[in-house]
């Protein structure tokens, strides 16, 4: 698949997810404004998190796609990886620590009769169920084959926030619902908690990936292993003292290989060696799209 085509993919992917999550905020907003379940509150400040991060997301894809400059040789491609990073943030700060805030405030709150408006929040929590399910659906279609580094961030962090939503709605309909039965509030205090931890795990898991990215992470050993023996097989090159690797965006690798030349290789034909093989390279793994050679003579063998 194409690099733009794969973009569509994501983009679409990220939109349906945005449309979900923004009808799904409304609903639960209105829902726990209402019932004043603090499982429910918790679940919209999640989703309007959700939100919040799908835009970050859809801004990621649009700016990551811009050309290299004189400022960015090496193109704009890690772009995804700040802005997933936002939304990691996001994802602590507007739905985490609020949910941990809601499950403390029903505790102290110590409110033990059956709440009224409950049964308009469950049928909201239903339908999200139904809706959040349909995006995560189609995302992990998208996902489907891939693994690793070679998830889009963006579309690895739908994945991560419709999981979660998934098992957040889950825990809000199991604590109102208790709540409902026992006419105890703890029993969604706790959803809320549980909500808020999940929440926060989440942001850790997608904040690390990002960081990692961030950084400077390498290919995967598949991948090193296979361009050590693309090099090792071109007849001009005796060995390969280093091979370094750094992914610069979902659509480009940095290659940088410290190579001896065989014997008896004469030294204006070292650039055409050299182009040869960063052509070839590049034409088998297009994502190789910056390759250095540090190119050296390899000394006579004795007896040769």
């Amino acid at each position: 698949m194409s690099r733009s085509a794969a973009d569509r993919q994501t983009r679409f992917t990220v939109l349906v997810a945005l449309a979900a999550n923004l009808v799904i905020a409304a609903a639960k907003t209105v829902g726990g404004l209402i019932s004043g379940s603090p499982a429910l509150l918790s679940e919209a400040a999640h989703s309007v998190a959700d939100s919040l991060n799908e835009i970050f997301l859809l801004a990621a894809l649009r700016r990551s796609r811009r050309p290299a400059d004189a400022h960015h040789p090496f193109g704009y491609g890690k772009e995804r990886y700040f802005w997933a990073l936002l939304a990691a943030v996001g994802i602590f700060v507007m739905g985490g620590c609020f949910s941990f805030y809601q499950g403390l405030h029903a505790l102290r709150r110590d409110d033990d009769e059956s709440p009224t408006g409950y049964t308009a929040g469950l049928i909201v929590l239903g339908v999200a169920l139904v809706a959040e399910s349909t995006s995560l659906a189609r995302a992990l279609h998208q996902a489907r084959g891939k693994r690793g580094a070679a998830i889009d961030p963006a579309l690895r962090t739908v994945i991560a926030e419709d999981s979660t939503a998934v098992l957040g709605v889950s825990l809000a309909i199991a604590g109102m619902s208790l709540h409902l039965a026992t006419g105890s509030v703890v029993w969604e205090a706790a959803a809320s908690l549980g909500i808020g931890l999940l929440l926060v795990y989440v942001a850790f898991r997608l904040g690390r990936n990002a960081r990692d990215q961030l950084i400077g992470e390498s290919v995967d050993p598949e991948l090193h292993r296979e361009l050590v023996g693309f090099l090792m097989r071109q007849r001009e090159i005796d060995n390969v003292a280093e091979l370094l690797t750094m992914r610069l965006g979902m659509h480009s690798v940095l290659v940088a290989a410290r190579i001896d030349l065989a014997p008896g290789i004469d030294s204006e034909r070292v650039e055409e060696v050299s182009m040869r093989i960063r052509h070839a390279m590049c034409e088998q793994w297009p994502q190789a799209d910056q390759v250095f050679l540090d190119i050296t003579n390899a000394p006579p063998r004795i007896g040769l």
